[in-house]
């Protein structure tokens, strides 16, 4: 079978998260990840995170590296420079999350790249793109949610900033360069010529701001942090506490607030002008409010649930990721998938999101595998792709172009 993106190949200079999550995407969908790894910082810091580390692999790895190949190499040294141009020559992009100054300081432009191969689309993932006074800071997620305005948004009215629980922004910018390279290339292959492509975690985070972001730049709206994680102007669309546990209602349209007033036994509260329409919850929030509440702390969480779907009212209880991975919806679409690993043994991980299907709705991703051992693919990779001896090889290993890393 072959998979959508089978005839991609993509040289990637990535590490941690941001990155190597956006070429995740490309690789459960088929394309080729060739991994360059730094043989001077031991790969990728990702190999060393804990808690789950055996030596220079870890379920942390492991989450954002399935499905690639790795070639240890010094793009420092000397001779670094011709083996990128070798893997260059057979690839369709150069992509990178690096700082913004470090792509051209390490040969990774279209302008230094393009008389080696005119249609490669270069893609640098950086905390806040290759211009601008902050080009040559590092950038990490939480610092992005402070920076763009998402903690201010974050949390309990009464508590500091707060981030999220997870690193979104990573992950955004993750898919953000995937939808950027993949442009680039489609690109390159219709018209012949490649580009750069100039991605920032920053600006990734400013986007998400979503309406937010209109609303504060025309008319000065200054966001407020709600009580139940609530939403900043639809009444109810929140967090509410039942008898023994939370729940979630997202009553998003006036048919679905309707139909709560009916599902806890109180139709005034519609009738009530101050609540019949969405202006006006939003409005008299701090009475509404309180009287739901009160209601919904009368019942358990799976008595409100079977309620309020039935009724047709968007609702779901608070899980923790170990429900999470247990609920029934995760069970039937066998979200959760297992590889093998030579150091990590049985390794469960969460299925890509990106389901297409061929005419015969056979699955068009790529099984689960298991991630790369540093450098396991650098004589493959240079012999079969690039056409080089093992003599090749070895000389180019004995020049210390490969580092300290064995060769197979």
């Amino acid at each position: 079978m072959t998979l959508p993106l089978a005839d991609v190949r993509i040289v990637a200079v990535e590490q941690f998260g941001a990155g190597p999550w956006g070429t995740l995407q490309l690789a459960d969908l088929g394309a080729e990840i060739i991994k360059v790894e730094d043989p001077a910082a031991g790969g990728d810091v990702g190999r060393y995170v804990p808690p789950f580390q055996e030596g220079e692999d870890s379920l942390f790895f492991e989450t954002f590296n399935r499905g690639k190949k790795s070639v240890s190499l010094d793009l420092r040294h000397p001779r670094g420079t011709e083996v990128l141009h070798d893997l260059v020559r057979v690839s369709d992009g150069v992509y990178s999350n690096l700082r913004g100054d470090q792509p051209e300081k390490l040969g990774l432009t279209y302008a230094q790249l393009r008389d080696v191969n005119p249609r490669i689309v270069c893609c640098s993932l950086s905390g806040f793109g290759m211009t601008g006074p902050r080009a040559r800071e590092g950038g990490y997620d939480y610092m992005m949610q402070g920076l763009a305005g998402w903690q201010s948004l974050t949390g309990d009215p009464d508590g500091p900033p707060t981030k999220s629980g997870l690193s979104l922004v990573d992950l955004s910018g993750g898919y953000a360069s995937a939808i950027a390279i993949l442009a680039g290339i489609w690109r390159a292959r219709r018209d012949g010529v490649g580009c750069d492509c100039d991605v920032s975690l920053f600006e990734t985070a400013l986007h998400e701001l979503m309406y937010i972001g209109p609303w504060a730049a025309t008319r000065g709206f200054v966001p407020p942090r709600r009580k139940g994680s609530a939403h900043p102007t639809i009444v109810p669309f929140q967090n509410f506490e039942a008898s023994d546990g939370w729940f979630v209602i997202a009553a998003a349209k006036q048919k679905f607030w309707e139909r709560v007033c009916d599902v806890i036994g109180m139709p005034e509260l519609n009738e009530d002008e101050r609540f019949a329409t969405m202006a006006g919850r939003n409005e008299n929030r701090d009475v509404l409010v309180p009287i739901l509440e009160g209601a919904f702390r009368q019942r358990r969480v799976d008595e409100w649930i079977e309620a309020l779907v039935e009724a047709g009212v968007p609702a779901s209880r608070i899980n923790t990721v170990e429900e999470a991975l247990l609920d029934p919806q995760t069970l039937a679409r066998e979200d959760v998938v297992e590889h093998d690993h030579p150091a990590l043994g049985r390794v469960r991980t969460i299925r890509t999101p990106l389901r297409l299907a061929d005419a015969d709705g056979a699955s068009l991703e790529r099984a689960p595998v298991r991630g790369p051992r540093r450098g396991e693919d650098t004589t493959a990779v240079l012999v079969e792709l690039c056409g080089y001896s093992q003599e090749r090889v070895r000389e180019l290993a004995d020049a210390g172009v490969f580092g300290e890393v064995p060769l197979t």
